[in-house]
């Protein structure tokens, strides 16, 4: 182990007597909580089932550190806030992140240095990467069939791109004019189960800036939608997309695969006009009232490219109302073949924006944007690092039910159950760590505990 710290300082009148400050203590963990994420990871099998499909063609006799070590060490340091290779050199003796890679935590090496964790990610290749994906997939799938025995009511796949902006030399960074500058545009996918709040992360493919919202979505829908009425025969299956996916093709699929779609479409003349008759009832209650107003209508509908296929276009006409502006015409439109009341299937379509929250999570909490290495197959490993590091903030939030943390975001969850200092005491039997007695979620960390599989003592 490296030699800890001895620079010190001292606060001569701070309180009530001198205050010695000095960092020395090598048995010392700010991550206390990180046993939370080891045991959900251990119980789940995540990384690794994930880490087995890495290539290693090291001499396994100069072997220090597994291709399952290296994942492991990026997953949780990641879910811990370090979100940088660069931060091993800070991180890699902290003896509770050994223990959950499955180091001793005093006697063994300390973790991958920067440099070791750089090769690492630049040893990955294209199968692995796509082995890697497909089996988050399967695992998260295969998991909430599981959790729900196989029931369901309905589930939803919602699929969204998101601008990754890039600031380099990065392969496939390039231009995007909708987001005004370069950038990577990954995909996302998540499925949500009946009147749950959470989508679950199942799907994160980085692409290249300038590829379409559509870009290799029909196959991941192709892929997905067999897993899923295998895994919930009983279910039905709406797909929620919003206007960038709009297109044919993607409805062609969606009915080859019988399910149920509400997909957002944009603005042309022949639309405007067929909604003229909605936008003139929105108008006649906003001047009743001067307030916003909204109707909501249906009419059948066939682009020139649809083959005079008509299809379901529902929409709302909505006048807004801004100060000091005149009353403006706002039609919004969906293509659904769902048989709900126009407004009921407007709401269940605006409720995507729960899946945009996600990709909030994801992008400030865990910095999926982090994608700085040079090589594109490296910076979709980070991708996927991510999402392995968020799918189990997921099944954590899942293990606090019933506790204040159930509805908590990542950053809070970090904040509150992860990020507690603990002295790691170390015996011939166990391994004991000693959290302070101070600490004001006792009862809420116990009870997660005891969720992930601890035993009351």
């Amino acid at each position: 182990m490296k030699n800890a710290t001895r620079q010190a300082v001292l606060f001569e009148d701070l309180f009530s007597r001198p205050a010695y400050v000095s960092f020395d203590e090598p048995r010392q963990s700010s991550d206390g909580g990180l046993v939370l994420r080891a045991a959900l990871d251990r119980g789940l099998g995540l990384t690794e089932r994930l880490a087995r499909h890495i290539p290693d063609d090291r001499q396994p006799g100069k072997v220090i550190h597994s291709r399952l070590d290296l994942f492991r060490q990026r997953v949780f340091s990641l879910a811990a806030g370090y979100v940088d290779c660069n931060d091993a050199e800070r991180v890699a003796a902290d003896p509770l992140l050994k223990e959950a890679c499955e180091r001793d935590a005093i006697e063994d090496p300390d973790l991958g240095s920067q440099p070791t964790l750089s090769r690492f990610e630049g040893a990955v290749d294209a199968r692995a990467l796509i082995a890697m994906a497909r089996d988050l997939e399967d695992m998260v799938i295969e998991r909430h069939r599981k959790r729900r025995h196989g029931k369901a009511d309905e589930i939803v796949i919602d699929l969204d791109p998101t601008d990754d902006p890039t600031h380099g030399q990065q392969s496939f960074s390039c231009f995007n004019h909708h987001y005004h500058g370069s950038c990577f545009l990954p995909l996302l996918g998540f499925i949500s189960f009946d009147d749950e709040p959470d989508q679950h992360l199942f799907l994160a493919r980085l692409r290249p800036g300038i590829a379409t919202a559509r870009r290799g979505s029909l196959r991941v829908l192709r892929r997905v939608v067999p897993k899923l009425k295998m895994a919930f025969p009983k279910a039905r299956i709406v797909v929620r997309l919003d206007g960038g996916f709009a297109a044919p093709d993607t409805f062609g699929v969606l009915e080859d695969l019988g399910v149920k779609y509400a997909v957002g479409m944009g603005k042309n003349k022949r639309l405007l006009r067929l909604a003229e008759p909605s936008m003139a009832k929105a108008r006649e209650k906003h001047d009743e009232t001067g307030l916003m107003a909204r109707h909501y209508s249906s009419f059948r509908y066939a682009a020139g490219t649809w083959k005079k296929k008509e299809r379901r276009i529902v929409v709302k006409a909505e006048t807004t109302v801004h100060p000091g502006r005149e009353p403006r015409n706002n039609p919004r439109f969906v293509v659904t073949n769902l048989r709900d009341r126009a407004d009921l299937v407007y709401e269940f379509y605006g409720r995507r924006g729960e899946a945009e929250n996600r990709v909030k999570e994801l992008d400030n909490d865990l910095e999926l944007g982090r994608t700085s290495c040079s090589s594109f197959l490296s910076n979709q490993l980070r991708v996927l690092i991510t999402a392995t590091a968020y799918v189990l903030f997921q099944e954590l939030r899942l293990r606090a039910a019933r506790t204040q943390f159930a509805r908590c975001q990542v950053g809070k969850l970090r904040e509150r159950l992860l990020k507690i200092g603990a002295r790691v005491g170390v015996t011939v039997r166990r391994i004991v760590l000693h959290d302070p007695a101070s600490y004001p979620w006792q009862e809420a960390w116990r009870r997660i505990a005891l969720a992930v599989g601890a035993v009351p003592v």
